[in-house]
């Protein structure tokens, strides 16, 4: 029953919690940053580039070919092209860096708001009762 018992405080703690509604989060901000990468951003560049589309981008190994048939025989079957699809890959590189760059200026604005957050002067906490009670007793000892 040890493990149960660990487990069940395990999941019911708010770091699982936090760390939950942090994936979601993600996921929707992942959406969110994909799509300005590939509706906002890539396109301008591609025009920039001179109109190229980096997904068509490949170099062909083997051409494939269409199946011969003879009505409803098949004499050659259909054999697939095999390609190196690089232009997908630099594609997948220019996204990620689009990403990473738009990921490093949220987080850089985040921090910088924390920066402000920490430094506004904080007004000293009042003291306790004790603390109140021990300096009156001290002064009129003083007296």
């Amino acid at each position: 029953m040890g493990i149960v018992k660990e487990f069940k405080e395990f999941a019911v703690k708010g770091n699982m919690l936090d760390m939950a509604v942090g994936i979601i989060i993600g996921g929707a901000f992942g959406k969110i940053i994909t799509s300005l990468v590939n509706d906002v951003l890539m396109p301008p560049l591609g025009l920039l580039l001179g109109k190229v589309d980096f997904t068509n981008l490949k170099a062909i190994l083997q051409k494939g070919s269409d199946a011969v048939m003879d009505g409803a025989t098949v004499i050659q079957p259909a054999v697939s092209e095999v390609s190196i699809k690089y232009g997908s890959f630099i594609q997948n590189i220019i996204d990620f860096l689009i990403v990473a760059l738009c990921i490093f200026f949220v987080i850089k604005a985040m921090n910088s708001l924390k920066k402000k957050e920490e430094a506004a002067p904080a007004t000293p906490p009042p003291p306790s009762e004790e603390v109140t009670l021990l300096t009156e007793i001290r002064d009129l000892l003083k007296k």
